[in-house]
């Protein structure tokens, strides 16, 4: 496993980690999900990532008590919550980023998971009727309180993860340390170009959700066969409509042409273009099989392979990177 700091911070990352979004607590089984985390634990990955929107909180009651039955060193592991969706209760006060939300969803999850604090912390998503300045000065609460180590942003944009930071510097409070953006070969645009000066100039770190856009990019939807996948769930028509587009399938049905050729699976190929990018500190792994997780470990001894040569020829297939603005 490669280890990776998780942007300028401290905090060393596996460059796969491990996520429960639509698996824990919902598509798999207790048991299976007890095992997937044991191959992911024993193949290197140090962080499990999780969320109290996942399964209305259930996902971390599952991977907390996974937690409690293995007895892993704490230090041995990083484990992740995120606010914004609320759990199981959807009342006024129990989603969103308020100061009594954000404060009274890490008490909660840390409770589901068992734990005494949490390495990371995210937004889940950017809250339109919470000053940005509240949520930094209750993120620092927790800081102080030792109830969490980071705190970050997940699909915000880099307009108000500027806004955070200014906050967090005119009061000498701790700003985001890291972000969970959506990145693929199909969505590109924040990593490739919005966040490029909160790259450069903040160390943002990057928790990558989605490397396979949703299974797309494994390839097992290119006959428009959904049956027992995440895309059948209750829920899931939003995601189906989006991954199952005429002009995104196009694309995978050649680019599997371009890993057939260097005797690759195409999840391996996609997996492994992400990790290509330094601004990626780790790629967040979902699985419902053990074979499919154990094959997607290995994925490391594959990104030498991909040259400038086959990075441009991925380019020229996708036609997906966004145009960088002239200065």
């Amino acid at each position: 496993m490669e280890y990776r700091r998780l942007g300028k911070s401290g905090l060393q990352v596996s460059a796969l980690s491990f996520g429960s979004w639509l698996t824990f607590g919902n598509q798999i089984t207790d048991k299976s999900a007890d095992e997937l985390m044991g191959i992911a634990y024993d193949a290197g990955v140090n962080f499990f990532d999780n969320a109290e929107g996942y399964a209305e909180g259930k996902s971390e009651v599952v991977m907390g008590n996974i937690l409690k039955a293995h007895n892993w060193d704490r230090d041995s592991f990083v484990v992740s919550s995120k606010v914004f969706f609320g759990a199981a209760n959807k009342g006024p006060n129990q989603t969103g980023l308020s100061r009594k939300h954000v404060i009274e969803a890490c008490n909660a999850a840390l409770k589901r998971l068992q734990v005494d604090y949490l390495d990371l912390y995210f937004c889940h998503r950017p809250d339109k009727n919470t000053p940005i300045a509240e949520t930094v000065f209750a993120m620092n609460t927790l800081l102080q309180q030792g109830k969490i180590l980071y705190w970050g942003t997940s699909e915000w944009s880099a307009v108000e993860i500027m806004e955070a930071i200014s906050v967090a510097k005119q009061y000498n409070l701790i700003g985001p340390t890291m972000e969970q953006p959506q990145y693929n070969l199909i969505e590109r645009n924040k990593l490739e170009r919005e966040y490029l000066h909160l790259f450069k100039e903040y160390g943002l770190g990057t928790t990558i959700w989605s490397p396979l856009a949703s299974g797309l990019l494994c390839g097992k939807y290119t006959n428009g066969d959904t049956k027992d996948t995440r895309l059948e769930l209750k829920g899931m028509d939003w995601l189906k409509d989006k991954v199952l587009a005429e002009q995104n399938m196009k694309k995978v049905q050649e680019l599997q042409k371009l890993a057939d050729q260097m005797n690759l699976s195409l999840a391996k190929l996609s997996l492994a273009w992400c990790l290509k990018n330094p601004n990626v500190s780790t790629v967040i792994l979902g699985a419902t099989k053990t074979g499919q997780l154990k094959e997607n470990l290995t994925v490391l001894e594959v990104v030498p392979l991909l040259t400038n040569e086959v990075m441009t020829t991925i380019d020229e297939v996708m036609g997906t990177k966004p145009e960088l603005p002239a200065f």
